[in-house]
């Protein structure tokens, strides 16, 4: 695929979707302050759009217009694809979980008590899983679906990656406490999930690792790049400094998150040579 090509439809994809998605979030904007919508409530919506949108956009431009096939879009069948899944998500959990747990001796974060009970808290973290979901999937379509595989086809997959990891951690730059260093972070875990994408599992390995660590870190009542999911049972000191664990944004502000992203990148890509050299 020629370099222009891929460029061109790259930006009639992510470019016409954010297009639709807006305009459609516009249109139900009012009747939601009129009807007192919640939060939640408009974060399933806010996911819904996004997921219809760039599926929609997945089959128009990578389907329809560039010819891609099923393969191309590395959209795994079952039961690959879902073997990637639970492994993306074990892996994202983890890398999620083991920067939380270093904040505790470095950054002096601790859990407390808050009072709820475990039942209320499993419902919690299945209401929550629920939200995350399609907005995983939708933004792994976006940054990491045709954008990915025509841009990857041009110029390499790390050319590839690189440009639309800086795309993914500008578009968070709006995000409640956003930091130079969030955004970086936030782009280096598009560098991750592109490693994902491009190993065994393809799509459903990166939605799952990117399931797994919001999930993770909202489950153990962490903000999710700036935004809180409160949790029964549950409340979490970030400790600090914020350069260190985080802060009030979240894990993904701090440093030790970066070390704990660099480690699931460089286990991702060495296992990606491994399997392409077997």
């Amino acid at each position: 695929m020629g370099k222009g090509r891929a460029i061109g439809w790259s930006l009639v994809f992510l470019a016409g979707g954010l297009s639709v998605v807006l305009s459609v979030l516009w249109v139900f904007a009012r009747p939601m302050a009129e009807g007192g919508i919640g939060p939640t409530s408009a974060i399933a919506l806010q996911a819904v759009v996004l997921l219809a949108v760039f599926a929609g956009m997945t089959w128009l431009v990578g389907v329809k217009a560039l010819r891609f096939g099923a393969a191309d879009l590395r959209l795994t069948p079952a039961p690959a694809g879902v073997r990637g899944f639970w492994r993306g998500l074990a892996i994202g959990g983890l890398l999620a979980g083991l920067a939380m747990v270093i904040a505790v001796p470095l950054g002096h974060a601790a859990w407390r008590d808050d009072g709820g009970t475990l039942s209320a808290w499993l419902g919690s973290v299945g209401v929550t899983a629920a939200l995350l979901f399609p907005a995983a999937l939708a933004e792994e379509l976006m940054f990491r679906g045709v954008p990915l595989v025509a841009l990857s086809r041009a110029f390499g997959r790390l050319p590839a990656m690189l440009a639309l990891s800086l795309l993914f951690g500008l578009g968070h730059l709006f995000n409640p406490g956003i930091t130079l260093l969030a955004v970086l972070n936030i782009a280096l875990a598009g560098l991750w999930l592109g490693a994902a994408f491009f190993s065994a599992g393809g799509l459903w390995t990166a939605t799952g690792a990117h399931l797994g660590w919001n999930l993770a870190l909202a489950a153990l009542a962490a903000p999710v790049s700036g935004w809180p999911f409160p949790m029964p049972a549950l409340d979490y000191g970030p400790g600090g400094p914020a350069w260190l664990t985080g802060g009030e944004f979240g894990p993904e502000g701090g440093v030790i998150a970066s070390l704990c992203l660099i480690g699931g990148l460089y286990y991702l890509s060495r296992r990606n040579v491994s399997e392409v050299q077997t």
